[in-house]
């Protein structure tokens, strides 16, 4: 006996975030589980580059030697467009720039062994409906940013086994609702950029940058959303240099102001002296980068002249990690003020540069106010945010003003010695070197995928459905989806919301059936050239005779007093019966029937079952008893009629 051959080969694994040469928190992460992942030499990679458009993405071969696929098909997109309401515009290229429209065939391309979704619930919820998500390890990986945990993130818990959270705090909560299969495996970040200098080379940067060497300076390293508290820390920062006139001090605020918060007028309201606060720009065309005071969007580079080319950092074009590094250097604490967060890279940044970081205590950065983490909590107070109703903290001004004070008065030897131990604790937590193995070990022991779990089964629809009558509008859509379209979607669909959203703009019923049950037919006669329906009949038959009957179970039931009659009336032919498939059970172990198929729509059609001048048919014989009544009701008859067959 001839052994069976083993299959050696490199496991692939697929991953869906942002794409990892962005300036963004899931750009940063993805780029170092990438790097240590490749360096591993065991793997094949796959980044499927969430924002990225296949029209403008360039994959670096030098910097990323792995394989890049776009998460926006811009043809396709474009075709999607055109078939929907302009209004609806906006949603459907946000989605698509998660990749709603393109994960599918992505995944089916690559065929990978391991699916990794990296992002938030909204933008990887899309993946776990999917028929390979389950057949394949698979693993959401999500940030979870307030309380009461999105209920979203809670309906998808049951039905994904590998559910990963970026924070703590959210994993308790999940923890309390009884999804205990729920574990923190935080973003990894890269540990090796950031640290603290000398006091010699940060000296060197302040005077490089026309800082005052013995300024107090605070800083915030952000993405300007509103979420983060930018009035709240103008406001703490005018009354702590209220309550210490005698105190030199600078407001460092690396991010983009050409987005989220209007800075300026905000200084402006708190009285804070713009020549106080320092931002970062970059040139776009040499990028050399300055931190210095705010004073408009747009300047002539210092360096290269290039004109309204000198701009403030924001996700596409900002500095690299060594000089972000020399940022923090600037500062002499970080203070970090949100109303909710799913890791928050930058304080664990800072903590790296061995700055005491001042945190909300609130959402992930309870995560940062434990005991060893190094920080000083911010106090908040609560509030509801407007239609989803979650918890958000409004960080207390005085709490800042606080600890602005306490972390200025003390020793310098007492700030590197709180510094430390914050650094420590992030080496111990978010270090690649700590998080690294996990992926692998959950990779290693991953089975080889098969190539079938990737194709699709080819279930055919049921455009002739019939529908009962239901006044719930979701009902009656999710009735349509699960039996014409034979799909199982779950409540959050962007499909389902964009029919619901079509209903309340007046569009009728019987439009919306009408197009499910168009949908369905298409989708039939392209599974039909997909599949060789001539492989599921037997090469040796003499003769086929069929009988068609798709439901129901009572009609099946009665339709096999016919079997022993047709088995007789062609005793050297096959005998082939279709129906559904929840139905075949029914027919298990019949004496009479030799072959049973799957029904499929195609089978209501007499003349491709038997044939005609252009088609050579299937089966000599085929009997329909289901077309009148089921299909054409012809027996009714108002009940007048005589009998016509005597079976007796």
């Amino acid at each position: 006996m001839s052994e069976t051959p083993i299959i050696n080969r490199r496991k692939k694994v697929f991953i869906q975030s942002d794409h990892p040469l962005a300036f963004t928190g899931f750009g940063k992460v993805n780029r170092v589980i990438l790097e240590y992942l490749f360096k591993t030499k065991k793997y094949d990679l796959v980044n499927f580059a969430v924002g990225s458009i296949d029209t403008q993405i360039v994959n670096d071969t030098d910097r990323m030697p792995w394989k890049t696929i776009a998460s926006v098909n811009a043809q396709q997109l474009e075709q999607i467009k055109r078939q929907n309401d302009p209004r609806s515009w906006g949603d459907i290229e946000r989605m698509a720039g998660y990749g709603a429209f393109a994960l599918d065939q992505a995944v089916k391309q690559e065929k990978p062994d391991i699916f990794i979704g990296m992002q938030d619930i909204w933008g990887i919820d899309f993946a776990v409906d999917k028929k390979w998500f389950k057949k394949i390890p698979s693993v959401l990986w999500t940030t979870l940013d307030s309380l009461p945990i999105l209920t979203k993130a809670v309906d998808l818990a049951p039905k994904v086994q590998n559910y990963w959270s970026w924070a703590d705090f959210a994993t308790k909560a999940l923890h309390k609702l009884g999804h205990t299969h729920v574990k923190t495996v935080r973003g990894p970040i890269d540990t090796h950029s950031f640290h603290r200098l000398s006091d010699e080379k940060r000296k060197a940067l302040r005077t490089k940058f026309g800082i005052p060497d013995h300024a107090f300076v605070v800083g915030f390293v952000f993405r300007n959303q509103l979420r983060k508290s930018v009035p709240n820390l103008l406001q703490g920062y005018k009354i702590f240099k209220q309550e210490h006139p005698d105190i030199t001090s600078r407001l460092l605020l690396h991010t983009c102001w050409t987005e989220g918060w209007d800075i300026p007028t905000l200084c402006k309201e708190h009285n804070v002296p713009m020549d106080e606060i320092l931002t970062t720009y970059v040139c776009k065309n040499c990028r050399n980068y300055q931190v210095k005071a705010f004073n408009g969007p747009e300047h002539i580079c210092p360096t290269c002249k290039a004109e309204k080319q000198f701009v403030t950092t924001h996700p596409t074009i900002g500095i690299d990690e060594s000089e972000l590094n020399e940022v923090y250097n600037l500062m002499d604490v970080y203070c970090h003020p949100f109303t909710s967060g799913g890791q928050e890279i930058p304080i664990q940044e800072a903590k790296l540069t061995e700055l005491i970081t001042l945190v909300t205590n609130y959402s992930c950065g309870e995560d940062m106010c434990v005991d060893e983490a190094g920080s000083l909590p911010l106090d908040w107070a609560e509030y509801r945010e407007p239609g989803s109703q979650f918890i958000k903290a409004s960080t207390y001004p005085s709490s800042i003003v606080k600890q602005l004070g306490k972390v200025e008065k003390m020793k310098l030897t007492q700030r590197r010695e709180m510094g430390k131990k914050a650094r420590r604790w992030v080496l111990d937590n978010f270090s690649i070197e700590v998080l690294g193995p996990i992926l692998e070990a959950f990779i290693d022991s991953a089975p080889l995928a098969q190539d079938d779990y990737f194709v699709e089964n080819h279930e055919f629809k049921d455009p002739f459905c019939s529908i009962p009558e239901m006044s719930d509008d979701k009902s009656w859509l999710l009735f349509m989806y699960k039996n014409i379209l034979k799909n199982d979607i779950f409540d959050n669909d962007e499909g389902l919301k964009y029919w619901m959203i079509k209903l309340k703009e007046g569009i009728k019923r019987s439009d919306i059936e009408q197009y499910f049950r168009k949908v369905a037919t298409d989708d039939n006669q392209k599974n039909q050239q997909q599949v060789s329906f001539e492989s599921l009949l037997r090469k040796d038959d003499k003769g086929r005779v069929i009988l068609v009957q798709p439901e129901s179970a009572g009609d099946i039931f009665l339709v096999t007093a016919l079997f022993k009659s047709i088995k007789a009336r062609y005793p050297d032919w096959t005998f082939y019966v279709a129906t559904k498939k929840e139905f075949k059970e029914l027919l298990d172990g019949n004496p009479y029937m030799d072959v049973w198929l799957e029904y499929n729509p195609q089978m209501d059609n007499l003349l491709w079952l038997e044939g005609n001048a252009t088609h050579a048919g299937y089966f000599n014989v085929a009997y329909q008893p289901y077309v009148q009544t089921q299909r054409m009701l012809t027996y009714l008859h108002g009940g007048c009629d005589k009998i016509d067959f005597d079976l007796h």
